[in-house]
């Protein structure tokens, strides 16, 4: 079996999808996007192309290597996201080559089904309440909100309690026996994550999300050390090495993101790493279908699994959704907060490719909103 043709689609909302074909006729999907840089990526999953092409598609840790090292510059988000939605198209190949799930090439199933949480969105209390409603009355038990929207770099008390009643809110909706992660979206500094975590701990939030930036992880072993919740992180980390900082500095649960950080051969070595250091992988998804199976695949067959993000309903989702692109729906839903376990081959999902190629021929131009402080410098979204 050999690789023919590796083609990409720019579907709305802001995704990017690639579809690997074979001289034997089989196909394989993947999701290899970095949101508001879809075409810098489409862009290098064609230079990619070039070493695949010709090549046995079942041989995926060599061709792993290849896309990963055979290059004088390596690793960043834009290179490990075009190998990741390459990478998840292999796996997705082999599946159905030999008629099994990915799962079951990753050593089997340790659960029956995987819990996933969506997420909710609102400027006040009032409005997250209802938001938080809405994902019960769906059927989930867990939900992730943003900690606040702009924050000043240090919080004034005034906008520190706002961040308290945000959660407390959701918390109610909420009850005791469901969950709520907080993310702090990169928007805080050291000093305001540790003043403003000890606070949340009486809502018992399930965990803290990215409190610091990425190229601040030199300092997480400060918030770790001044938190009471559990912290979170690993969206913007794209490689094992890129974790060991992390792990070492104590966080409970790592999101490297089956889109971003490899595919399913590195975020497999990143779980196992994190299983090492007593620490649980609750993947980074708020992306498409393609990236959402992957993260199930991974999910299923691994022992220090947490929780999976899905983003079927979320706000970001205004010109198309996850469910646009599949021809059956069934393999993601959630009745109980749970996606069952399948044994469809491959990734468990049929791409309906007429979608995608009608999508692709309108394309998208997402970016992320930009925002200024009060004063005008720049502030993190």
């Amino acid at each position: 079996m050999k690789i023919t043709e590796v083609e990409t689609f720019l579907v709305p909302p802001r995704w990017l999808f690639c579809r690997v074909a074979t001289d034997e006729g089989l196909v394989g999907w993947g999701e290899p996007v970095v949101e508001g840089r879809a075409e810098t990526v489409r862009a290098a999953v064609d230079e990619l192309s070039d070493l695949l092409v010709g090549r046995d598609p079942r041989r995926i840790e060599d061709l792993w290597q290849l896309m990963t090292k055979a290059a004088f510059y390596r690793g960043g988000p834009v290179l490990s996201s075009a190998v990741a939605g390459i990478d998840q198209a292999l796996w997705d190949i082999l599946g159905r080559s030999l008629g099994v799930p990915v799962h079951q090439l990753l050593g089997g199933a340790v659960r029956e089904r995987v819990r996933v949480y969506g997420w909710i969105a609102g400027d006040d209390p009032k409005q997250l309440a209802e938001a938080a409603t809405a994902r019960v009355e769906a059927g989930l038990t867990a939900v992730k909100m943003t900690a606040s929207g702009r924050i000043s770099p240090m919080p004034t008390a005034a906008e520190t309690d706002a961040v308290v009643e945000r959660l407390a809110a959701v918390r109610e909706v909420l009850g005791a026996d469901r969950d709520v992660a907080v993310d702090f979206h990169g928007r805080f500094t050291t000093a305001a994550a540790r003043r403003l975590i000890p606070l949340l701990a009486p809502l018992h939030p399930l965990f803290v999300e990215e409190p610091v930036l990425p190229e601040y992880a030199h300092r997480l072993a400060d918030v770790v050390a001044a938190s009471p919740v559990p912290v979170a992180c690993g969206e913007r980390l794209f490689s094992r090495t890129d974790f060991l900082p992390v792990l070492a500095a104590g966080v409970a649960v790592v999101q490297p993101d089956l889109s971003h950080a490899g595919g399913i051969s590195e975020v497999r070595r990143i779980a196992a790493l994190a299983e090492a250091h007593d620490a649980l992988l609750a993947p980074h998804c708020p992306l498409g279908p393609l990236a959402l199976a992957a993260s199930l695949q991974v999910a299923f067959a691994t022992p220090n699994f947490l929780i999976q993000e899905q983003s079927i309903g979320i706000h970001y989702n205004t010109d198309a959704e996850l469910l646009d692109y599949v021809l059956d729906p069934a393999p993601f839903a959630f009745p109980d907060g749970h996606i069952r376990l399948s044994e469809a081959p491959g990734l468990g999902v049929e791409i309906d490719e007429a979608a995608v190629r009608r999508a692709d021929a309108a394309g998208h131009r997402w970016r992320p909103p930009l925002w200024r402080h009060p004063d005008g410098s720049f502030a993190e979204w």
